[in-house]
C-alpha cells in the first residue's frame, strides 16, 4: 500500500464497551460480554505470558462517566475501529492468511527432527535366552527446494547392553542421506513453488480486502452517524411544528369564540395538532431506534448512555453554505420578468459552475477508480492466478521421471548384534544407490478433467473482471449523478425553506386581518416542517455522496485508528501496486 502502519489483532484490554458496561453499570448476560478479560481461567489454561500483550485502544482518550458520553464524528470512527465486531473479524482474516503463508514457507525451511527411545527386551527364540537394554537416538534434517527436489538426512546412534551373565555391549552409528529430484512432472519452481507463491499473494489480497473494507466501513459509519443526526433534526422540527400547531389551535379557538371563525376551521386546527403530535411521537421513537442501531454498529451496548454531537450538523451546514455560496437561488416561473403564458418554456440545466470539489469530469473519476480500486485490482490479479493454475494442471498431465539417490554409512545395533564390535562411519565401505523411476502418462483422466476445469476457471476469472470493471464504472457514474442531484436539491430546499418561512409569516398576518382561513395557515406550517426536513436530508445526502464517491474511486485513505484522510482533487496518490 506504500505505507507502514501498526497492525494488531488482539483486542484492547480496556475497550470502550467494557468501560461503558462497568462505569454505567449496564446489565450483561455473561462475563464474555466485557471481552476476554472478563473470563475466568479454566483448568489447564496457559499462563499469563501466553499470547500477545494487550494493546491500547484508539478510543482510549474518551472518558466514560455515569453521565452521557457525547461522540463527535471523528470519535465515532475511532470507536468503531476499536469496538466493531465486523471490523475485528475482517482484520483477523489478514492474520489468518499470514499464518497460512507461514505454514507454506515452513515447507521450504530446514525441518529438524529428533527421537530417542530406550527399551528392555527378552529374546527366547535362540538356544540361549537373551535379555538386554536397547537405547537409540536419531536426529534428522529434511529440506524441500522450490525446484521440486527433496533432501532427507539422518544420523542414528544405538547403545545395546546385554543383561545376561558375562554381558557385552555394542555401539551402533549410522548416517543416511537420500535425495529425490523430479525430472519431468513436478519439476521447476513454477510448479513446486506455486503453493508458496499463492499463499504470498493471498496475504496481499487479504490486505487489499481489509483496506477496501476500511473505506466502505468508515463511509457507512459516517452515513449512519449523519443519518441519526438527521433523525434528531426531524425530532426538533416536529417539536417546533407541534408547538406552532398548538398555538394555531388556541388562536382558532379564540377567534371562533369571538364569532370570527367557523367551528369547522377549529376542527381542522385540532386535526392538524393531533397529526403533529403523532409525528412528534413517531419521530422520537424513530430517532431512538436509529441511535440504538448505531450504537450496535459501533460495537457498543444499545442501552449505553452515548449520544452524538449535534454541532456536527451545524458544521456541515456551514460547509455547504461556504461551498455553494452564490448558487443557492434556483430560477422559478415566478422570478424576474414574467413572460406570456403561451411563451416557449426552456428548462435550465443544472449549473455546473457551482459544482462541489468532487464533481469531477467522468473520465478523470474513472481514471482514479481504475488506478486505486483495490477490489478491481484484486480481480485483475486473480486472472494471473488462474493462468498459473492452468500451467500447473497442464504439468500434471505429463509422465513422472524421478531420480532417487541414497547413501548409507555405518551400522545399526540391536539385541541380536550386541556382541559385535562398535560400529564406525566408514564412507569407503558405505552403501550407495541411484534409481531412475518413470511413470508413463497412460492414465490421466482425473488430471485431464482438472486441466479442462482450469480453462473454465480462467474464463470465469475474466468474466469476474469484466463484471467488476462494469460495476466500478456504474458506481462512479452514479456517484457523480448523485452529487449533481443532491447539490440541486440542496439549493432547491434552501430556497423552499425561505419561501415556506415567508409564507407562514404572511399567512399568519392575513389570518389576523381576516383575509385568510385557518386552513391556509395550517397548510403553510405543514409546508414549513416539510421544507425543514427536506433541507437537512439534502444536506446530509450531499455530504454522504461526497464520501461515497471517494470510496467508489478508491481515493479515501483510512489509518489504523479508523480516521480518514479525504482526497484533494489534483493530489497524487499511491496506486497500491
Amino acid at each position: 500500500m506504500g505505507r507502514t502502519e501498526p497492525f494488531r489483532v488482539v483486542p484492547a484490554e480496556e475497550s470502550l464497551r467494557r468501560r461503558l458496561l462497568q462505569d454505567q453499570q449496564l446489565p450483561t448476560s455473561h462475563p464474555a460480554s466485557a471481552g476476554r478479560s472478563g473470563l475466568a481461567p479454566i483448568a489447564h489454561w496457559p499462563d499469563s505470558g501466553y499470547g500477545d500483550p494487550p494493546s491500547t485502544a484508539s478510543d482510549a482518550h474518551l472518558e466514560v462517566t455515569e453521565e452521557v458520553l457525547q461522540l463527535s464524528l471523528l470519535d465515532a470512527l475511532q470507536v468503531a475501529a476499536a469496538n466493531s465486531r465486523e471490523y475485528q473479524t475482517t482484520k483477523e482474516r489478514v492474520f489468518r492468511a499470514a499464518l497460512a503463508l507461514d505454514l507454506e514457507r515452513n515447507t521450504f525451511r530446514n525441518i529438524l527432527s529428533g527421537v530417542g527411545e530406550s527399551r528392555i527386551s527378552t529374546d527366547l527364540g535362540g538356544e540361549q535366552t537373551r535379555t538386554g537394554v536397547e537405547s537409540s537416538g536419531t536426529a534428522g534434517l529434511r529440506r524441500a527446494f522450490q525446484s521440486g527436489a527433496a533432501l532427507t538426512t539422518q544420523i542414528a546412534l544405538d547403545l545395546v547392553r546385554l543383561l545376561n551373565p558375562g554381558s557385552s555391549s555394542s555401539l551402533g552409528l549410522q548416517a543416511d542421506a537420500s535425495v529425490s529430484i523430479p525430472l519431468w512432472r513436478g519439476a521447476g519452481a513454477h510448479i513446486a513453488g506455486e503453493p508458496l507463491l499463492l499463499a504470498e499473494r493471498e496475504v496481499v489480497y487479504a490486505i487489499w480486502e481489509f483496506e477496501r473494507f476500511k473505506h466502505t466501513f468508515v463511509v457507512t459509519v459516517a452515513s449512519n452517524y449523519l443519518g441519526v443526526l438527521n433523525q434528531l433534526d426531524q425530532v426538533e422540527n416536529a417539536v417546533d411544528n407541534y408547538r406552532r400547531l398548538v398555538a394555531s389551535t388556541r388562536r382558532a379557538r379564540r377567534l371562533a369564540d369571538a364569532g370570527r371563525l367557523p367551528e369547522i376551521q377549529v376542527d381542522q386546527a385540532v386535526q392538524d395538532e393531533l397529526r403533529a403530535r403523532d409525528r412528534w411521537v413517531s419521530a422520537r421513537q424513530s430517532y431512538a431506534r436509529a441511535l440504538d442501531s448505531f450504537r450496535i454498529n459501533l460495537g457498543l451496548p444499545p442501552d449505553a448512555r452515548v449520544d452524538l454531537d449535534r454541532s456536527e450538523l451545524q458544521s456541515l451546514a456551514a460547509l455547504a453554505r461556504e461551498r455553494l455560496e452564490g448558487g443557492m437561488t434556483v430560477k422559478t416561473a415566478a422570478a424576474g420578468k414574467i413572460p406570456p403564458a403561451d411563451a416557449p418554456i426552456e428548462l435550465a440545466e443544472p449549473d455546473m459552475g457551482n459544482a462541489g470539489p468532487y464533481e469531477l469530469p467522468e473520465d478523470e473519476a474513472l481514471r482514479l477508480a481504475f488506478a486505486h480500486r483495490l477490489d478491481l485490482l484484486l480481480t485483475q490479479e486473480r486472472i494471473f492466478d488462474a493462468q498459473r493454475a492452468l500451467v500447473v494442471a497442464a504439468d500434471a498431465l505429463r509422465g513422472e521421471l524421478t531420480l532417487l539417490g541414497r547413501a548409507v554409512a555405518g551400522e545399526r545395533r540391536s539385541l541380536g548384534s550386541a556382541g559385535l564390535p562398535d560400529a564406525r562411519l566408514q564412507p569407503d565401505k558405505g552403501f550407495y544407490s541411484a534409481l531412475l523411476s518413470i511413470d508413463l502418462p497412460l492414465e490421466r483422466t482425473a488430471e485431464r478433467n482438472a486441466f479442462r476445469i482450469s480453462f473454465l476457471n480462467l474464463e470465469q476469472s475474466m468474466r469476474d473482471l469484466q463484471q467488476q470493471e462494469d460495476r466500478v464504472k456504474n458506481e462512479v457514474r452514479n456517484g457523480l449523478r448523485d452529487l449533481v442531484q443532491f447539490r440541486e436539491s440542496l439549493q432547491i430546499q434552501a430556497q423552499a425553506l425561505t419561501v415556506a418561512q415567508r409564507r407562514v409569516e404572511s399567512t399568519s398576518l392575513f389570518l389576523q386581518a381576516g383575509r385568510a382561513e385557518i386552513r391556509d395557515l395550517l397548510e403553510a406550517q405543514e409546508a414549513l416542517v416539510g421544507a425543514q426536513n427536506a433541507l437537512t436530508t439534502a444536506l446530509v445526502s450531499y455530504r454522504i455522496a461526497e464520501l461515497e464517491l471517494q470510496r467508489d474511486m478508491g481515493v479515501l485513505q483510512v489509518d489504523e485508528r479508523g480516521l480518514w484522510q479525504e482526497y484533494q482533487p489534483g493530489e497524487i496518490l499511491h496506486d497500491g501496486r
